[in-house]
């Protein structure tokens, strides 16, 4: 990374390195003109450590994240995110429709209805964002400050890792099973909002509003998708 593009993940202030290379490979830990504490810890910590934090979204741990590394797999996560969740609804799909014939066009027409999955489960997640980013970005707007898309969009992608939890519960099935997808989702949005407050350094009242509108905005169309496919049904039972 270049110098000055670093943040104390205490009090995200700017800092230009995280720590100081001596001779004979001595590192020492820059500690922030701020709050004097170190700039970053988390450079020390094991990167199970890192994820058990960010696990329990605290904020220090999304700051080392997001600004104090280099991660650029946001959109292979959000391509292997999106195949789980196409994954769990196409199987809950199979569940309610039971057929033992072997023809290939049942596997093709199984097939098919996967790819429509991951369509709709694409496309659920683009409103999702389009509703946040125009709430923050009226919201910067009326604040006369700027919103820096490409971070934003990069930090919510990172911060949906949660949807990986969605394959081992569809894998070890039960009862509670609707329990836990929703305590998935909730974790999933919990994250999100996390991330808005470190990217923007915003208030947690904003980075919520943000998220519920994106919600609502996001379960309007798919009740709009559901609805349409129902007439649709419906139309080519009358033909």
């Amino acid at each position: 990374m270049a110098p000055g593009v670093f943040k104390c993940v205490e009090c995200n202030e700017d800092a230009n390195e995280l720590h100081r290379d001596y001779s004979n490979g001595i590192l020492k830990i820059t500690i922030c003109s701020s709050c004097r504490k170190p700039v970053d810890k988390y450079i020390e910590y094991d990167p199970v450590i890192i994820l058990i934090d960010a696990t329990l979204c605290k904020i220090q741990a999304f700051r080392h994240i997001l600004f104090n590394t280099e991660i650029n797999i946001h959109w292979k996560l959000c391509v292997f995110c999106l195949l789980c969740e196409a994954y769990l609804r196409w199987s809950l799909l199979q569940g309610s429709q039971s057929s033992s014939d072997p023809a290939d066009i049942i596997r093709y027409t199984k097939e098919w209805e996967f790819y429509c999955m991951f369509a709709l489960a694409a496309l659920e997640l683009t409103v999702f964002f389009i509703g946040v980013l125009v709430i923050l970005w009226t919201a910067q707007c009326f604040s006369g400050a700027s919103l820096q898309f490409a971070p934003l969009l990069k930090a919510l992608l990172l911060s949906s890792y949660g949807k990986v939890l969605l394959i081992p519960a569809v894998i070890w099935e039960h009862d509670f099973s609707p329990l836990c997808f929703s305590l998935i989702r909730l974790f999933v949005l919990t994250s999100n909002s996390q991330a808005i407050r470190v990217i923007l350094n915003c208030s947690r009242r904003l980075s919520l509003l943000a998220v519920c509108g994106g919600l609502l905005l996001e379960m309007w169309v798919a009740q709009a998708v559901k609805t349409l496919q129902v007439c649709s049904q419906d139309y080519l039972s009358m033909l």
